[in-house]
């Protein structure tokens, strides 16, 4: 915000909306019994050395009057404001607040308000609440809501997606708290900008209705009142209408120019299908042990309208088991991560046979909030959204501490820095004190780690952690990942859609396709994958044997769209081995005796040189 000053009409603003502040406060102290006295003698008299202004009906002296009326007016404005801006700001994050389903209708109807001018609405509500001053400050409240609810509906969609509003949802972080303390402070200072503009729309729409006699009401008087009561002699003693009209013009251009030159200092930033077909067959989860199972998934199944980018998913994961999942971009492997951690909303769909998260049925998101809070962790791809950029590094973590475990905000920190020196970071005192913009991209992902480390996480989720990192750094996190599941025991679910990445750190593969599930195999017998698919993404991997005279290894062809999947199997397109039978039935997710589950009507077959 000090860029304001930094420019000859910021400076100005300021300095005008300075004055009509400090005259707002200090004018009624030092003026009022001036502003108040009735003289007979001098009743409508014109400017003179005495009136500056002349004199009302009853001798009073009206340049006086306008400058004891600027607190009143000035007060007003604001009042409307404040109540226009909070329910603004609670109809433009109703999708947040109560879901996207019943959001648009929300949104629906502030566009529809959108679309009258503002004065027209102030004149309808004015009716509706009746005359005076606490009518009119609702009916302006109300008028100037729908643009500022425009405003931050389009300021909350692009941060209520980032990864760090995600982490706190996973940590049980209520909506109205993620609203508070994750999104509103990221779009802060268009809101402030906004907020600023609109009193000086409010102070002109305040003197507006009291000049038509629907505001301040007789004995108290405001600028609209004022050159109201001096319209009737405008001209015989133009001065006493025109004197409180100057005041409004000059009030309300210091509001609406200060907000504008905020405006262009910070430039208005902002932390801005078909079905299966008849023959494809449910893939079940593959058998465990019941007390070693963590996670397990049946028939999970996401739609966006008719199109359904994953389909009829099944696994399980075991207690300290990792598992990897594979696939291209679009392959449904982060969507299935997201429908885990209970982060599909609306319009997305989300139905299973079972997903089952330490034995607790998690398609009830309410009633399972707290579980996941403390034992899902979730690792997201980049750093730098990862965590909220207007909170301290410890301050975040502690949250999870204080909204799960009951802890005191002292003992919250203190836990925060015990878990960022678990994971390795170097002087956790002292990072935990600093903003996320601060820390390098692997201290930030160490960090989001410590996050997931503030409960006792039986699974931690991490979707392609290593994508933003050089390999020097994604080989410490992965190192990381890997310490963290072999001192404690916790299952981990890497995503990546690179396959040697998967093989240095998982226990199992599972690869997707079109958001199936093709292929689940240990690692060990990825040599041995039988899956055209898998076979391809395996040697679009260059290694030290690669010729690197010849053109790398590509698929050839592109990844299946699910809005418009190919009759059969997915992966036909592009297979070398696709003949009439994959054309004709999506092949289903065979197991072998060995636990092995490939989908494949040709699986072992070699392709032809």
């Amino acid at each position: 915000m000090s860029r304001v000053f930094r420019s000859p009409v910021g400076v100005s603003a300021a300095a005008l909306l300075a004055a009509v502040l400090l005259l707002a406060v200090f004018a009624p102290v030092l003026w009022a019994d001036r502003a108040a006295t009735i003289d007979t003698t001098q009743i409508l008299q014109g400017q003179s050395a005495q009136h500056w202004a002349g004199t009302d009906s009853l001798g009073r002296d009206i340049f006086f009057r306008v400058l004891v009326a600027t607190r009143l007016s000035v007060q007003l404005a604001i009042m409307a404001t404040a109540v226009g801006v909070l329910i603004g700001l609670l109809l433009g994050a109703a999708p947040l607040l109560i879901g996207a389903r019943a959001g648009r209708w929300v949104t629906a109807a502030v566009n529809i308000a959108v679309a009258f001018p503002g004065l027209l609405l102030a004149l309808f509500f004015a009716v509706i609440f009746g005359v005076g001053m606490r009518g009119a400050v609702l009916a302006i409240g109300f008028a100037v809501a729908p643009s500022f609810a425009r405003l931050t509906h389009t300021l909350v969609s692009t941060v209520a997606d980032r990864d760090y509003v995600h982490a706190a949802r996973i940590a049980g972080v209520g909506r109205l708290r993620v609203l508070a303390r994750h999104v509103l402070p990221n779009v802060g200072e268009p809101l402030v900008v906004n907020a600023t503009v609109a009193a000086g729309g409010a102070l002109l729409a305040f003197a507006g209705l009291s000049f038509l006699g629907l505001g301040v009401q007789a004995p108290q008087y405001d600028w609209g009142r004022l050159l109201g009561e001096g319209l009737n002699g405008i001209y015989v003693h133009p001065l006493a209408a025109l004197a409180p009209g100057i005041a409004v013009v000059v009030a309300g251009l210091a509001f609406s120019l200060f907000g504008e030159a905020a405006a262009r200092a910070i430039g208005l930033r902002t932390v801005l299908s078909r079905e299966p077909a008849a023959t494809s067959q449910p893939e079940p989860a593959q058998p465990m042990s019941a007390a070693d199972v963590v996670l397990a998934v049946e028939r999970l199944r996401i739609s966006f309208g008719p199109v359904s980018p994953v389909r009829d998913v099944g696994f399980t994961v075991g207690r300290g088991e990792s598992v990897g999942i594979v696939g291209e971009s679009g392959s449904g492997k982060s969507l299935t991560a997201l429908a885990i951690a209970q982060l599909i909303e609306e319009p997305g769909r989300v139905s299973a046979d079972r997903i089952e998260f330490l034995g607790q049925d998690l398609r009830s998101a309410k009633e399972h909030r707290r579980l996941l809070g403390l034992s899902l962790a979730m690792v997201f791809q980049d750093p730098m959204t990862s965590l909220n950029p207007t909170h301290r590094v410890g301050r975040q973590l502690a949250e999870v501490a204080e909204q799960h475990q009951g802890l005191g905000r002292a003992q919250a920190l203190a836990r925060a820095v015990d878990r960022l020196r678990a994971v390795h970071l170097t002087e956790p005192e002292r990072r935990a004190r600093q903003y996320p913009h601060e820390l390098s991209g692997g201290m930030r992902q160490r960090a989001m780690i410590g996050m997931g480390l503030m409960g006792s996480p039986a699974l931690i989720i991490a979707d392609e952690p290593t994508t933003a990192l050089d390999v020097t750094v994604q080989a410490q996190v992965l190192a990381l990942l890997q310490e963290i599941r072999a001192s404690d025991g916790v299952a981990l679910m890497l995503i990546s859609h690179d396959i040697s990445v998967v093989r240095q750190v998982c226990d199992r593969v599972l690869v997707m396709y079109a958001g199936r599930i093709v292929e689940d195999l240990r690692t060990a017998d990825l040599a041995a994958a039988r899956h055209p698919y898998t076979r391809a993404l395996l040697a679009a991997v260059p290694d030290l044997d690669t010729d690197r005279g010849k053109p790398l290894t590509v698929i050839p062809g592109r990844a299946a769209d699910p809005a418009q999947l190919p009759p059969g199997c997915a992966f036909a397109p592009r297979c070398p081995l696709a003949d009439s039978a994959c054309v004709a039935s999506d092949p289903p997710l065979a197991v072998d005796p060995g636990g092995h589950r490939v989908a494949c009507w040709h699986a072992d077959r070699e392709v032809s040189r």
